[in-house]
C-alpha cells in the first residue's frame, strides 16, 4: 500500500520535548520512520512548519529595542533528504503577554512576558496537500500526525475521496476525540531511541 506522512512540526515539536526528545532533523526523520508499517510503500514525508522569527520590536516594560534571530538551518537541512518535502508556513509575532495569570501586585519588569507567536498557514497547507492526494490518487493511505481539529475537513475529504486516514498517537498524549472519530485508525507508536 502506497502512503504518504504528514507531519505538523508544531505539534510534533511540543510532544517531543515533554517526551524528552530532541526535535532536530535527525530525530524528525526517525519519527517519521517509525510511522511506518512494513507492507506499506512510503511515498513522501511532507513535513510542516515554521522558520523562527525574526525581526526587532520594543519591550512592553521597559521600552528597550529587543531583537529576535533565529535560523532556518534545520529546516532546509530537513527539506534535503531523501523522500522529505518541507511546507513553510509563516510566524507572527502578536506582541508580549504575561507569563503568570493573575499577574502580580509588585511593579512589572520586562521579563514578567513573554512573546506571543502565532502560526500561519500551516494547516492551510496540510489542507491542500490532503485534497492534492485525494483528486490525483497518488497513494492510498494518509499517515497523519497533528493535534489540530482544524485538519479534520481535510480528513473527511480524504476518507470520502477514497484514502484511509491513519492518526499517529504516542505514549501519555491524549489525542482530542474527533481525530479519531475522522480517521480510519489510530496508530501507536513508541518514541524511537534518540
Amino acid at each position: 500500500m502506497r502512503v504518504a506522512v504528514l507531519i505538523d512540526g508544531g505539534h510534533l515539536r511540543v510532544l517531543a520535548r515533554k517526551a524528552g526528545f530532541k526535535h532536530e532533523p535527525d530525530y524528525i526523520e526517525k519519527v517519521a520512520h517509525a510511522c511506518i508499517e512494513p507492507t506499506e510503500n512510503l511515498l513522501r514525508i511532507l513535513y510542516y512548519d515554521c522558520a523562527p522569527y525574526v525581526g526587532t520590536t520594543t519591550l512592553p516594560v521597559s521600552g528597550e529595542p529587543h531583537e529576535f534571530t533565529g535560523s532556518d538551518h534545520w529546516l532546509r537541512d530537513l527539506a534535503a533528504r531523501n523522500l522529505f518535502a518541507v511546507r513553510r508556513g509563516v510566524l507572527k509575532f502578536r506582541g508580549f503577554k504575561p507569563k503568570r495569570i493573575p499577574i502580580a501586585a509588585k511593579p512589572l519588569t520586562d521579563a514578567d512576558f513573554k512573546p506571543d507567536f502565532e502560526q500561519k498557514g500551516v494547516d492551510m497547507r496540510i489542507g491542500l496537500d490532503m485534497a492534492n492526494f485525494s483528486a490525483l490518487k497518488t497513494v492510498e493511505r494518509l499517515i497523519l500526525i497533528t493535534g489540530d481539529t482544524d485538519c479534520i475537513p481535510a480528513m473527511k475529504h480524504a476518507r470520502i475521496n477514497g484514502l484511509q486516514v491513519a492518526l499517529v498517537t504516542f505514549p501519555n498524549h491524549k489525542i482530542a476525540p474527533e481525530l479519531l472519530w475522522h480517521s480510519d485508525f489510530e496508530r501507536r507508536i513508541a518514541w524511537p531511541a534518540a
